[in-house]
């Protein structure tokens, strides 16, 4: 008798017989057929084939689906799993769930997205749909992981209605912000671009309206007036995945359900909407110091921001677009004017005034084709050339 085998996207499932290794080296979700002998392990039935425990304690422990993308769940999904490998743990993970792999533009190799790269590492049972919503993809979720819950970190993909179905304890999210405020996919970007201190974490159950399920716990943290998206991200994941992981028991046990939970304040919503890279565009003639300051903070992991700046007298020469990588605001001000000077003391960045008199000092810059530089390195490949900054130039 035959049946249906849904293998992992990496071919790292070491609890299948070689015939299914061999069929199963691919990058994306599929189905193949075995045999049901080839479905056993050291004489564990197909059900337990997810499990990471042995059958002797894994009976009265919470399975648990992981869903993430990136760095940040790469690092979510290590510390749930070390956490669910200590000897009082009430769950353990019995899967993974990724975006992809992505082909290299080059070679043409196919990349695992983080998140696959630390399942393949820790030996755990991954799955690549393309889209959460494939009926296979949620047959064999159904049907063979048997989720108790699930918990998603940046995992990129809308969740349908019977996925959300699936998990009895239901489906928690991190979420890096105080929501309702910074409902959406940019809420990091967002908060910081918007000058929020103190920002903040939220661990949510997750609804089919985006990010608006009840709060299970929130974080607060305040933040320097110039710390960056590139490095809070991380901060909020790792602060969010320890207050998952004191929430879980709680879950589990039925202490905290959607029910019990924290309605969030619709009347306190703001979106977190996608970026598009037309937004790095700084307008000083427009913007404060401060406004552009917290863009460049905002969108230093991307979009990036830039300028377009006129270096020497010939104006028939193209201007030079400049990515503004880091910035600070100055407490003076000066009278508006558009040319760009360095700073009299050593450390000074270029100062960039706006035409509210607020003075914008940029730290670290890279011109197209150029690797980042300090001010002063960029001064001194200017040859004593003034720089003046453009306005009314978009891409």
């Amino acid at each position: 008798m035959s049946v249906v085998v849904f293998h992992p996207c990496y071919g790292f499932q070491q609890q299948l017989s070689f015939a299914v290794k061999r069929v199963a080296r691919i990058y994306s979700f599929h189905v193949a057929r075995a045999t049901s002998d080839a479905l056993q392990y050291n004489s564990r039935p197909f059900s337990r084939l997810y499990s990471s425990s042995s059958d002797a304690d894994s009976s009265e422990k919470a399975r648990i689906l992981f869903l993430g993308t990136p760095d940040v769940a790469a690092a979510s999904l290590k510390s749930i799993y070390e956490q669910s490998k200590s000897p009082d743990s009430k769950y353990e993970v019995v899967g993974v769930v990724t975006q992809p792999p992505k082909r290299r533009k080059r070679r043409g190799k196919e990349i695992p997205s983080p998140v696959g790269l630390v399942a393949e590492e820790l030996g755990i049972y991954t799955l690549c749909p393309e889209k959460a919503k494939d009926k296979d993809f949620l047959d064999e979720l159904e049907n063979e992981v048997k989720p108790d819950i699930c918990i998603t970190a940046a995992y990129g993909q809308y969740l349908p209605k019977r996925f959300l179905a699936l998990p009895k304890f239901g489906t928690l999210n991190i979420h890096p912000s105080l929501l309702p405020r910074w409902r959406g996919s940019s809420p990091v970007q967002r908060s910081l671009e918007a000058g929020d201190n103190p920002v903040g974490v939220s661990v949510l159950f997750t609804v089919s309206k985006m990010d608006a399920g009840p709060i299970v716990s929130q974080e607060t943290l305040d933040i320097d007036e110039n710390e960056q998206a590139t490095t809070l991200l991380p901060t909020l994941f790792d602060i969010g995945t320890k207050s998952l992981i004191d929430a879980l028991p709680k879950v589990i046990n039925g202490d905290i359900t959607v029910e019990t939970a924290t309605v969030q304040d619709e009347s306190l919503v703001a979106e977190a909407g996608m970026i598009d890279s037309s937004e790095g565009q700084l307008w000083p003639t427009k913007m404060s110091a401060r406004e552009c300051h917290n863009r460049v903070r905002g969108f230093s992991m991307w979009p990036g921001t830039f300028l377009y700046f006129q270096i020497g007298d010939d104006e028939s020469k193209d201007p030079v677009k400049v990515k503004v990588v880091e910035t600070r605001v100055l407490e003076e001000t000066a009278d508006p004017t558009d040319v760009i000077e360095i700073g009299p003391k050593k450390g000074d960045g270029l100062r960039l005034v706006c035409s509210d008199g607020s003075v914008l000092e940029m730290l670290k810059v890279q011109p197209a084709t150029r690797n980042v530089m300090d001010a002063k390195s960029f001064v001194n490949g200017l040859q004593g050339n003034a720089v003046r900054w453009l306005s009314g130039l978009e891409e």
